[in-house]
């Protein structure tokens, strides 16, 4: 050792720690032709070392004042312990992690630097291993720029000198450190190449983080929870997303119930009462609102410092398996959102990682939101996309999560995003598309959809083409993606007083325009009940009566419109205040029966979807939906036929958005004969005023609205009525003989 490299060493600055510590031969001894060796470690809490090997205690040399040891030794010596006496007088047996050769492949760091470490998960993070019969952890990190990294933890007193890691080729750092075990928090402390630059940094592949506002990362097993899914993972292997009923409840983990001093319930506990609540309601799928570790809890999530983690407000990640767990079993699908748009400045996270804008971009015309005071994935970097693409594979493998509601598409998808003219850099085209998050995004969805049943979904809000086509038609690949255009509409049309809705008919009618272009989702999700926007059931006009019977018409239409269904959590009891992040749903509200009544509508609202195939079977295309008439805009009533895979499998929707009841109102139907009244918004039990058919009704052979046979239909105010064939519908003709 020279003495700029003992400096280096002790100073914690050196860029090869292995070079110098650990065991080294230096060369024969006294011309005898035999190795000589000589072990090095840098112990500076210790008062004494000694070198246990081959059963003998060899004392070390203190060969510098701030900790440095050294011995020689005749053989190489393998197996070797360290006794390091501390100033208190303890002495505790350590293994040497300079002893150790490195454990990850030269072919995993290959498709990390090539971008296509799809399970990064397993090579990164922290991971407790057993080499050569002693049990450690192995940390693995990527920092190109870093002329030293060190873990840093309780087993070491934080000590940045003590544990410098291996350097590999591509910027990737490593290390093994015998002893560390399950539970231990850990960072790294990161030192620069550049601007002397030094931050502790949480593992960006962490699997657990501390409960902030402590930011450190912990050390955890993933594999040894015993899943109980195997029914619900092989159902879903098989299971057709598209074709099959989707009810989403949208919830916010923090804020659904609280516990006894406004505390959070636990994952355990979410599992003991959400997950009832849930089937009870009806609702196929539970959607959470970002679930990964973030330090700021009025972000709602959407600021992510541990991707890889998921939050400890609520318990471990084990306890979160828990309630993925129980949701399958329940026959239950997990969505999650997911945030692969932006990350926050947080010293802590992925923010100017190395001393460089490593895992954003450097120019803030690229790399920042400035709306939302966040930084940018550069995602034409190999080594991004595959941390954000493990990510995403993560979850589907590692947590059994159904689908990714992935976060502001949109703002991925333009490089003009919410900036004026200057504040942006055109692609190698000169256009506005960002190339690199389009070609992240395909890729993602091509790999996520190789996992059998998994399902992503599109939070995209401009017309951007094929977001829900297939990669192989030049799509985006999602499987679908929400349709914030009928979003809009239908809230303008029903918060306005029905006596000016006539005006309006356009924005009932308009989303058929483009209901087929891409697989939908229909979602009421919070953005919609916060920020003064009001809860839904406040968007409604009238008085109390009015409000509830709007709110009934509305989901009942929503429910036989084409697309998927999301609703946020609260908007089924008919909350009257606003989301508050803070609080928890005004379950209170359940003491008055109009409130009750209106959770009864949603309940059976949800059951009638999932019994009737009609309402879910064809979704995304033309021939699941036929208008009947929607040109009475007068009295502002709408019908129409909802069909399934069967001709003879349809329901008719007849509704009425004004307050005022229609008598002998004549309605076209697609076939003459008995048909059941099976839902109506307006039943007494949901609070109505109970003003129907009687449950059935017979369609004559008298033509109207284009259609062969038509019934006189007394209309509820306010009120959505569905009527199902009383009888098998006859064939279709067989088709004409072809002939050549």
């Amino acid at each position: 050792m020279t003495d700029q490299e003992i400096e280096a060493i002790t100073g914690g600055y050196h860029g090869d720690a292995f070079a110098v510590l650990g065991p080294h031969s230096l060369g024969s001894h006294n011309g005898s032709g035999k190795a000589h060796w000589e072990v090095r470690t840098l112990q500076p809490q210790a008062k004494e070392v000694s070198l246990r090997f081959d059963g003998t205690d060899i004392s070390m040399e203190r060969s510098h004042p701030a900790g440095l040891f050294t011995a020689s030794v005749p053989a190489q010596p393998v197996g070797y312990k360290l006794l390091v006496t501390d100033y208190a007088g303890h002495t505790a047996e350590v293994e040497d992690a300079y002893r150790f050769q490195p454990l990850i492949s030269d072919f995993d760091l290959h498709l990390h630097s090539e971008g296509t470490n799809y399970e990064g998960y397993n090579s990164f993070g922290a991971h407790v291993v057993t080499v050569e019969g002693v049990v450690g952890t192995r940390f693995a990190l990527w920092a190109p720029n870093a002329i030293v990294v060190s873990v840093v933890g309780n087993f070491n007193d934080w000590d940045t000198r003590r544990h410098p890691m291996r350097a590999r080729t591509g910027g990737v750092w490593e290390i093994f450190i015998p002893g560390v075990e399950l539970g231990t928090p850990y960072k790294y402390a990161v030192k620069s190449r550049f601007r002397g630059y030094s931050q502790m940094k949480s593992d960006p592949y962490g699997f657990s983080m501390e409960t902030p506002p402590k930011s450190a990362s912990i050390v955890v097993d993933l594999d040894k929870y015993q899943w109980n899914d195997q029914a619900w993972m092989e159902q879903r292997s098989t299971a057709k997303n598209l074709d099959g009923p989707m009810s989403v409840y949208e919830v916010h983990a923090g804020s659904w119930v609280r516990g006894e001093h406004n505390r959070y319930l636990t994952y355990h506990e979410l599992a003991d009462k959400l997950v009832p609540y849930v089937k009870k309601m009806g609702y196929t799928h539970i959607e959470l609102m970002p679930i990964a570790e973030h330090p700021y809890a009025p972000s709602w999530g959407y600021q992510v410092t541990g991707y890889f983690a998921p939050t400890s407000r609520f318990g471990s990640p084990e306890d979160f398996m828990y309630f993925v767990d129980r949701c399958h079993q329940e026959g239950i699908g997990v969505i999650i959102d997911w945030v692969p748009a932006h990350f926050p400045k947080d010293a802590h996270g992925l923010a100017f990682f190395d001393g460089t804008a490593l895992y954003e971009h450097e120019d803030s015309r690229l790399g920042e939101h400035r709306d939302w005071g966040t930084l940018i994935f550069n995602f034409g970097r190999n080594e991004v996309r595959s941390f954000l693409i493990s990510n995403a594979m993560f979850w589907v493998k590692k947590y059994h999560v159904d689908g990714l509601r992935v976060d502001a598409v949109a703002s991925m998808l333009y490089l003009d995003y919410s900036r004026k003219a200057g504040e942006w850099i055109p692609n190698i085209h000169g256009g506005n598309e960002n190339l690199e998050a389009i070609s992240f995004l395909r890729k993602t969805n091509e790999l996520v959809h190789q996992v059998p049943g998994a399902m992503t979904i599109a939070e995209e809000s401009t017309s951007f083409t094929g977001v829900s086509r297939p990669v192989y038609l030049n799509g985006l690949g999602f499987t679908m993606k929400w349709n914030m255009g009928w979003m809009h509409d239908m809230l303008h049309y029903f918060e306005r007083d029905p006596i000016f809705r006539k005006y309006h008919q356009n924005d009932i009618t308009f989303s058929m325009v483009y209901a087929f272009t891409e697989n939908f989702v229909l979602p009421i999700s919070h953005d919609e009940v916060v920020y003064g926007k009001k809860a839904l059931l406040n968007k409604m006009p009238g008085d109390e009566w009015q409000r509830f019977a709007n709110a009934r018409a509305f989901l009942s239409y929503m429910w036989g419109h084409p697309g998927k269904k999301l609703l946020f959590m609260g908007s089924e009891i008919g909350q009257t205040a606003e989301w508050n992040s803070e609080s928890q749903v005004e379950w209170w509200l359940l003491d008055f029966e109009i409130h009750r009544r209106f959770q009864a509508f949603c309940a059976a609202i949800n059951a009638l979807y999932k019994s009737e195939p009609a309402m879910y079977e064809v979704d995304f295309h033309w021939t699941g939906f036929e208008w009947i008439d929607f040109h009475d805009s007068h009295n502002s009533i709408v019908a129409f036929i909802r069909r399934a895979k069967r001709r003879e499998d349809h329901l008719v929707f007849v509704c009425n958005f004004t307050p005022t009841p229609q008598r002998r109102y004549r309605i076209g139907f697609p076939e003459a004969g008995h048909y059941r009244e099976i839902f109506n918004s307006d039943a007494e039990i949901f609070g109505g005023s109970n003003m129907g058919n009687g449950g059935y009704i017979n369609a004559e052979p008298t033509p109207s609205h284009g259609k062969p046979a038509s019934a006189e239909l007394i209309i509820p105010p306010l009120g959505v009525l569905v009527f199902k064939p009383g009888r098998p519908l006859p064939p279709l003709p067989a088709p004409a003989a072809q002939h050549e």
